[in-house]
């Protein structure tokens, strides 16, 4: 299987993903997006695609020109029945591409909040290995709002849409399972101008204090693509 990974910027790429693919014997194709000469995917047989997260918004189409074409690439992946996952910033790409807002978020969400899975999600066999709460890493001040036809997975205390399935083959977490804690180092070294004081983010040492954590949402993601893709 070829698994397509759209990356926004460098630091933030597919983490455990990348670990899950390479233990499959799956190829993962990076696309940059965000780089001139970056190529778009073309998709063949059992193709799937991933859009990672970013600190850019999808309405900033001026800004950063790609997202035209890059909304192109995920809205010819939904309507052609592939399988598609978005994280974060990708989630909310997915949601504009099949008709949901994406709007500001009440309040920024960065660090480790817990998430509460719905009903639905909880009767999926998608989400059979997952407690009704779970903690999981955020780090977003947008959100989606939930597009037609797509089902509600996830809320949090800041944010009531956290994950959503549409069609069966198309899922978006706006939380980041996919991060390991070198990942999440990475993030926080070129995001520092985004910690300020608020009551849903946490400073660095509180999020890289619980290695755990990450080792726990990355088991979770593993199985989770198990089912998705397996």
């Amino acid at each position: 299987m070829d698994i397509h990974v759209l990356q926004h910027v460098p630091y933030e790429g597919p983490g455990i993903i990348r670990d899950w693919a390479g233990k499959n014997n799956h190829r993962l194709h990076i696309h940059p997006v965000f780089l001139e000469d970056s190529s778009l995917p073309q998709f063949h047989s059992d193709d799937v695609l991933v859009v990672m997260g970013g600190p850019m918004n999808i309405y900033e189409e001026e800004k950063y020109p790609w997202l035209v074409d890059e909304k192109a690439v995920i809205r010819e992946a939904v309507a052609t029945g592939r399988k598609v996952l978005g994280i974060c910033l990708g989630a909310q790409l997915i949601a504009d591409v099949i008709g949901g807002k994406v709007v500001r978020n009440e309040h920024a969400e960065i660090g480790w909040f817990p998430i509460e899975w719905t009903p639905i999600a909880m009767d999926s066999v998608l989400f059979k290995h997952s407690t009704k709460e779970m903690m999981v890493y955020h780090w977003h001040g947008d959100r989606f709002e939930l597009p037609a036809s797509a089902e509600l997975l996830a809320g949090s205390e800041a944010c009531a849409n956290q994950a959503f399935i549409y069609k069966e083959h198309v899922a978006g977490f706006q939380f980041h399972a996919e991060m390991r804690k070198d990942d999440a180092t990475r993030l926080i070294e070129h995001n520092t101008d985004e910690l300020k004081p608020g009551t849903f983010i946490q400073s660095e040492e509180q999020m890289l204090a619980q290695p755990e954590w990450f080792n726990n949402t990355n088991k979770w993601m593993a199985r989770f693509l198990d089912r998705f893709l397996g």
